[in-house]
């Protein structure tokens, strides 16, 4: 149970969108890797891939209901997991690409991790208590998909020929949407100032040694491209995002209130 922190409106507003977007990112992502469940390569790592799954959503749930709190509008981790449109959602937008084959799945999982990791770490520091402790909890679990997801792009990058050429084409296709987990929207610059959130300025520069160190040792090049996508962060996604929603609401929405 959590106790809102009261925080002039502005601020207020802020930290519930930032609040709604780290619940999205994990329940988004748990989703996606949710669908590999009886589909892994290998009986170990379609287990692997089912707990990662579990992490995340449970990690989702910590964060809908301190933003449920934070609204202070009635609302449980249902409403907001279950009951919003896809615009309303605040999800990183690497996180809602679809899964591809394993290598693609393995790639879009240490980019996003490599990110969550040092996030989660200097998210430990935050002035809200809330916050702070949150991360702290979540940071162990992210230390293990951080291992997990780096070892297998190593292990396919520099594998055989086939593997190596999947890891190129995951590469290709994901790269465009690695910019915005480490560039500021509005509520990124205002929580920072407050101290509620870390300077993605800071994370910036130990992703890209994170993932330029794997990628090396992996004998994958990075895309020598500038352009990226955004607009997760303020609602705006791809259309992949209706399509996963649509699926993972029907219950709730089909049988409202319905509960396990």
């Amino acid at each position: 149970m959590f106790v809102a922190n009261r925080y002039p409106e502005e601020v207020n507003a802020a930290l519930s969108d930032f609040l709604l977007r780290m619940a999205d990112t994990s329940l988004v992502l748990g989703h996606r890797l949710s669908e590999w469940c009886g589909h892994g390569p290998i009986l170990e790592q379609d287990i692997a891939m089912s707990n990662l799954a579990l992490d995340l959503i449970g990690q989702a749930r910590n964060w809908y209901q301190l933003a449920a709190t934070q609204l202070g509008q009635g609302q449980s981790e249902d409403d907001l997991a279950y009951l919003r449109d896809a615009g309303q959602y605040r999800n990183l937008l690497l996180v809602e690409v679809p899964n591809g084959d394993f290598g693609q799945t393995v790639l879009r999982q240490f980019f996003f991790d490599a990110y969550h990791y040092h996030y989660l770490q200097a998210l430990t520091e935050s002035g809200d208590e809330n916050v702070a402790n949150i991360a702290i909890k979540s940071l162990k679990e992210a230390t293990y998909h951080l291992k997990w997801s780096s070892e297998w792009v190593i292990r396919l990058g520099d594998g055989i020929e086939e593997s190596h050429r999947r890891m190129e084409n995951a590469l290709r296709e994901l790269w465009e949407f690695t910019g915005e987990l480490t560039t500021p929207n509005a509520t990124d610059q205002l929580l920072a100032v407050m101290g509620l959130t870390p300077d993605l300025s800071l994370i910036r520069p130990l992703w890209e040694q994170q993932v330029q160190a794997v990628l090396a040792e992996a004998t994958l090049e990075i895309p020598n491209r500038a352009w990226m996508q955004k607009g997760g962060k303020n609602g705006i996604h791809t259309e992949h995002l209706g399509f996963l929603l649509a699926e993972m609401q029907f219950l709730q929405r089909a049988y409202p209130n319905c509960e396990w």
